[in-house]
């Protein structure tokens, strides 16, 4: 008796435009003209509704986004949600000297991390990295971080809206000090920086270091070889192609699953996101 194939799933996943203070009013090109509203995200969410495990974005900045932290699965199971929000960031392009704020530059405690969220002495403590083009950085739960202006970035995340504000440099927001130093690794970024420039191949992260895997993937024109996963997030940096006969490009975002025929019509730069 012949077996049946099950059938390949594919989703283009519908970019949401997000406004934000610190967000731009001018986008590049593939993904519109903007508006009056500055723009920081373009969040991908399924038509169908379903909230997804992994949420991809972009981000474009104009300023600083605020001081922040997230709390791992365990602190936010306990407050009532699903998971908590681990995420990694691509550079895609950036302003000289752009800079990433991950980590203090020396430990502090609780007490001394409060006031200086507080009368703004905060800012100096933060170690803002410069950043290039292909760098890559890991975000664990309970880290401290911001992203500064000028920066385009790829962002992949634990699809878990919980993010508590530190620091907003005097923007009229609330801030969320006492959940958010409940969470807070309040010392050094101890992790190496990544590197993975456009036109190469790197695991940049593992399962043993989050609830996710992503990859960035140089392919030739041909037909790609997908991983063996129920779901993939493939985010094309450049090139452009077809997927079951559909066609992709830059700037898309699709979910798939390994029985997919993906086929690059020019060489390609992709990330490819899966599940741990």
């Amino acid at each position: 008796m012949k077996r049946s194939v099950p059938a390949s799933s594919m989703q283009r996943l519908q970019p949401r435009l997000v406004e934000k203070p610190w967000g731009r009013s001018a986008l590049p090109a593939i993904f519109g003209a903007g508006g009056a509203v500055p723009i920081g995200e373009i969040w991908f969410e399924s038509a169908a509704e379903k909230q997804l495990p992994l949420l991809v974005k972009y981000i474009f900045t104009s300023d600083r986004l605020s001081i922040q932290v997230h709390p791992d699965d365990t602190t936010a199971q306990a407050a009532g949600l699903p998971f908590g929000k681990e995420e990694i960031w691509y550079i895609l392009d950036c302003e000289p000297g752009a800079t990433l704020g991950i980590g203090l530059k020396q430990p502090m405690t609780p007490q001394a991390f409060r006031a200086a969220a507080l009368d703004g002495s905060i800012e100096e403590m933060i170690d803002w990295k410069p950043v290039k083009p292909g760098d890559c950085y890991f975000i664990p739960a309970g880290t401290v971080h911001a992203i500064g202006a000028g920066i385009v970035l790829a962002e992949i995340q634990q699809n878990a809206d919980v993010t508590y504000r530190l620091y907003d440099y005097g923007r009229p927001r609330e801030l969320h000090l006492d959940q958010g130093l409940a969470v807070s690794i309040l010392e050094p970024y101890r992790r190496p920086a990544v590197h993975a420039p456009l036109g190469t191949q790197d695991a940049i992260l593992t399962p043993a270091d989050a609830p996710f895997r992503l990859t960035l993937h140089q392919w030739d024109a041909g037909v790609v070889a997908l991983p063996a996963a129920e779901q993939i997030w493939f985010t094309p940096l450049d090139g452009h192609g077809a997927i079951d006969g559909a066609s992709w490009t830059k700037g898309d975002c699709w979910l798939l699953d390994g029985g997919c025929r993906l086929e690059a019509m020019a060489p390609t730069s992709a990330l490819i996101a899966t599940l741990a």
